[in-house]
């Protein structure tokens, strides 16, 4: 797979989703057993804690991206309170601890579990082995290498679904901000070829469906799932409110849906206007 270049103006359409069951799969990532609860509720399909921490400090240096405080006792909290979604984990990087904590996730009752900032076709394996049918693998692509080894870690026997994480994925390639990835030829191809393996493709989180408030109207991102047949996010913490609990949840995870749903609607034209709209205003963009 070619190396993106996210300032190029060519077009490639993955428009019509391919990854069988269209409904748009849902991840929040809490420690607190209170807002696990009214996210159940809310219809929010996993939920759980974000657990990496090797190395993502350092990576992420001055970008003010959020590095999570979570804990491993933070996910047998939330799996309590958890009545519909599943249990969801993110691990760190391959390492040499990586099988121990594997165990201690399982045991804790993680039902979903995600790989981060792997290389290998070969390294996938490993964990799928790891986790060995008890748990869903969500494998998040991150690196250049696995960018280029993507057919071949599609076809990992065991891998239930794959994200093109756009933080970690921007700086590697010196791009100026993650919304140019967004747009790229490598965001598209790579997600025709998760959903040509048959497998859900998902794509960073999405905002509060009509904020404008943010540096890119979150309606913009919305058309991007849509044209990349992306049918899973993570739920951002504009979703909650600043206090925890100030919006209503379960209507604004109905609003995202219908929006989604929308923007599915349109056709390729629409949907390419929206890809160049974006790529403007991100040129333009001075925040990560």
């Amino acid at each position: 797979m070619a190396p993106a270049t996210g300032h190029s103006g060519d077009s490639v359409q993955v428009h019509g989703l391919t990854s069988g069951d269209e409904q748009l799969v849902l991840t929040l990532w809490t420690g607190d057993p209170r807002l696990a609860t009214r996210a159940d509720a809310a219809g929010v399909e996993r939920i759980g804690v974000d657990l990496e921490r090797l190395g993502k400090r350092e990576r992420q240096k001055g970008l003010g991206t959020w590095i999570s405080p979570h804990t491993e006792a933070d996910l047998a909290a939330v799996g309590e309170a958890l009545t519909s979604a599943s249990l969801f984990a993110r691990l760190d990087p391959p390492h040499g601890g990586t099988p121990a904590q594997v165990e201690r996730l399982l045991a804790a009752g993680a039902e979903v579990v995600m790989l981060p900032m792997f290389r290998t076709a070969s390294e996938v394996q490993h964990f799928v082995e790891l986790v060995a049918g008890r748990a869903t693998v969500v494998l998040l692509i991150e690196t250049p290498e696995a960018v280029e080894q993507a057919g071949e870690i599609a076809a990992v026997d065991g891998v239930g679904e794959i994200h093109l994480g756009l933080n970690d994925l921007t700086l590697a390639l010196g791009l100026p901000n993650r919304f140019m990835l967004l747009t790229s030829r490598l965001a598209a191809r790579l997600a025709a070829t998760v959903t040509d393996a048959g497998l859900r493709f998902g794509a960073g989180g999405i905002g509060r469906a009509g904020d404008d408030s943010l540096p890119i109207p979150a309606d913009l991102i919305y058309a991007q799932y849509a044209r990349l047949g992306a049918t899973a996010a993570l739920v951002s913490r504009s979703f909650i409110g600043d206090d925890g609990a100030t919006l209503d949840l379960a209507r604004e995870v109905e609003r995202a849906r219908a929006r989604l749903a929308d923007w599915r609607a349109r056709d390729e034209d629409e949907l390419e206007a929206a890809r160049l709209e974006l790529m403007e205003r991100a040129a333009a963009c001075r925040s990560w």
